[in-house]
Formats: structure tokens, C-alpha cells, sequence
């Protein structure tokens, strides 16, 4: 968009520059004469529209638009409110200094117009809590009970982060039927994700593309649909605090596998769907005394210990399994450890 305005800005300083050109009165009838200096002459407007244009049209609105974005829906009314009433006060005072004699019966209609817009705009915004509670007390709106249930409407939208796509397990838990509702994936979610799918390390380009394959199959043919939204927080740079901010516009609801973004996420009120939660969640309960058929695949990390793997992943720690490693037996439960990165079994041989 930028290159098509600077394209447009360029052309439109080349006709301002040849209108120019031919006016007597700013070049005289002997330089126009001069080839050389009337393509350099061209050539000076047509850079002074590339690079200024964009900065005149594009760029403002872009500014504009961002900065209602971070108006809340009170400053947002508030402020229209504040500019039509100040652009009514502005045109009654206009309308007695425009019968002056010009230039002044030409410009400070205007001034006082744009003078008492703005003005009221930053005093309706700045009084809006006062403004509220004026039009409360004559009965002109009732705000809403804080005690009632809040108003839910359409399904929950769950914020997804990149760590819950890599992971891959997220395909297998949607198709279950586990998440309810809509999985939002923000645009910053999706660059992140291109960004590790073109990392010169193999294994995080593998993972990056595997969790692009991944979306974009759950976006086919999952029932539980998801969408790509161009949200943006531009005042905060990091993508966990983004992904917060975000779910805090939805359904309050984070989706993924980080530690660190779970924590802030709790601290904050936001739900946390933690999918390595979830997964300890339905592992199978194992209880002292219980017995377990295992295969001894390596050692362990203490003297005389071998490390057995359950079907779900879990680690059974075997007392004297260095023994029997490469070996089926069958082992006794001792006790079990929970720890951050998953659950610990620990049991000795029944045969020695």
C-alpha cells in the first residue's frame, strides 16, 4: 500500500512540478528555456512527492486507527460526544466571525471550530468516569449489575500459542472433543511459527513446519473450528504478555504448552488450558504395591539403578534393574513422584 502512495505521491509531484515550471512568476522565461534545469526541476518534485506523500495520507491514518484501538468503548463515545458538541460551539461562535472582513472571516471560523472540537474531545475523555455518573443519576441509563451472571454470547474462543501447535498432541485432543468452543490463532502466533519453520536448525524447522501442517489441517477438517485474527497489542513487545492481553479481549483462555507463559497467565486471572496438564491428568493412577510389567531399556542415574518406560511415557525407576537391562520383568510400585515435567515411578524387581 505504502509503495502504491509513494508511486501515486511521485507522479502528483511531477504535475505540481511542471505547473510550476511554466509559471513566470517562480521561474523566469530565460531558465525555462533550460532543458537541463527543467528535468531537474521535475525530477527534485517527483522525490519531494515519493517521500512525502506517505507521510501526508497513509501514515496519519494508520496512527488514527491505531490509536481508537486503544480507546476503550467509554473514551470511544466520550470522544465522539466531546468532538460533536465542541464542533456545535465551534460554528455557533463561527457564524458571527465569518461576516469579518477576509482573511479573518475566512480563518477563524475554522480555528475556533478545530480550537473547541479537540477541546472538548480531551475534556469528555478526561471527565468520562464524572460523565457517566451524571447521566447514571438523572436516569438517562443504568449501568449493568455487578452481581448478575456476565452475558455470554456464541461459543468461547480459546487463544492458542505457538508451543500447544509444535507440540502436535493439540490435533489429537481437538478431534477428541475435549475443547469447546472456537481456537484463536493470533497473527504474531503464525509469524512466530514461520519464523521457527525457516530456522537453519533442523529440528526446529521440522517442528515449525510440522505445526504448520498441523494447523492447516485442523482448519480443514476439525469440527472445532479455528480462525487467524489480525489482532494486535502494539504497545507491549512480548508475545507471552500479547497472548494475555489478547485472551483478556475473548473468552479469558490460553491454550499451551509453556511453563513460564502458564505462570503468568494464572498471576493475571487468565485460564490456562496446559496440555502437558492434561496429559498427566489422564495418565492411569499407579499406587504403592501395585505390580507393573516393564522392560529395562538403559541405566539409571544412581548406582545400580535401569529405566523402564511405561505406553503413556511415564519413567519407572528400577532398584537393581541395572541388572536385567534389555530384560521384561516384573516390578513392585515403591512410590510415586510428581514432578513439574511429568509423574516418576520408582519399583524394585518381584524376581531377582
Amino acid at each position: 500500500m505504502i509503495r502504491i502512495i509513494r508511486v501515486f505521491g511521485g507522479a502528483l509531484g511531477a504535475i505540481v512540478g511542471l505547473a510550476l515550471y511554466v509559471d513566470p512568476r517562480l521561474i523566469p522565461e530565460t531558465a525555462q528555456d533550460n532543458g537541463f534545469f527543467a528535468a531537474a526541476w521535475v525530477v527534485a518534485w517527483v522525490c519531494v512527492g515519493f517521500a512525502i506523500l506517505p507521510y501526508l495520507t497513509i501514515v496519519p491514518a494508520i496512527w488514527l486507527v491505531r490509536a481508537v484501538q486503544r480507546l476503550s468503548t467509554a473514551e470511544f463515545i466520550t470522544a465522539v460526544a466531546g468532538a460533536l458538541l465542541g464542533l456545535v460551539m465551534g460554528l455557533l461562535l463561527g457564524l458571527p466571525l465569518s461576516r469579518l472582513e477576509s482573511p479573518w472571516g475566512t480563518w477563524l471560523p475554522l480555528a475556533v471550530s478545530l480550537i473547541f472540537g479537540l477541546g472538548m474531545v480531551g475534556l469528555t475523555v478526561a471527565k468520562r468516569q464524572d460523565l457517566v455518573l451524571a447521566a447514571e443519576t438523572m436516569g438517562i441509563f443504568r449501568r449493568p449489575d455487578e452481581d448478575a451472571a456476565p452475558a455470554r454470547s456464541g461459543d468461547p474462543h480459546v487463544i492458542v500459542d505457538t508451543s500447544a501447535i509444535i507440540d502436535g498432541r493439540i490435533a489429537e485432543i481437538v478431534d477428541s472433543g475435549f475443547i469447546y468452543g472456537t481456537l484463536v490463532v493470533p497473527r504474531f502466533v503464525l509469524d512466530e511459527l514461520q519464523h521457527i519453520a525457516d530456522s537453519s536448525d533442523t529440528l526446529r524447522r521440522n517442528r515449525g513446519r510440522r505445526g504448520l501442517e498441523i494447523l492447516a489441517k485442523m482448519q480443514k477438517s476439525s469440527a472445532t473450528p479455528v480462525i487467524v485474527v489480525e489482532d494486535e497489542v502494539p504497545d507491549v513487545p512480548e508475545v507471552d504478555a500479547k497472548l494475555v492481553a489478547l485472551a483478556g479481549r475473548y473468552s479469558n483462555a490460553i491454550l499451551t504448552n509453556d511453563f513460564n507463559l502458564n505462570r503468568v497467565a494464572e498471576v493475571q486471572g487468565v485460564r490456562v488450558l496446559n496440555i502437558n496438564s492434561l496429559a498427566n491428568a489422564v495418565k492411569p493412577a499407579v499406587l504403592p504395591g501395585e505390580e507393573l510389567h516393564v522392560r529395562v531399556i538403559q541405566e539409571g542415574k544412581e548406582a545400580g539403578q535401569g529405566v523402564a518406560f511405561l505406553d503413556d511415557g511415564t519413567m519407572v525407576v528400577v532398584e537393581g534393574g541395572n541388572r536385567h537391562i534389555d530384560t521384561e520383568l516384573t516390578v513392585s510400585v515403591t512410590r510415586v513422584l510428581q514432578t513439574v515435567a511429568g509423574r516418576m515411578i520408582f519399583a524394585q524387581p518381584l524376581i531377582e
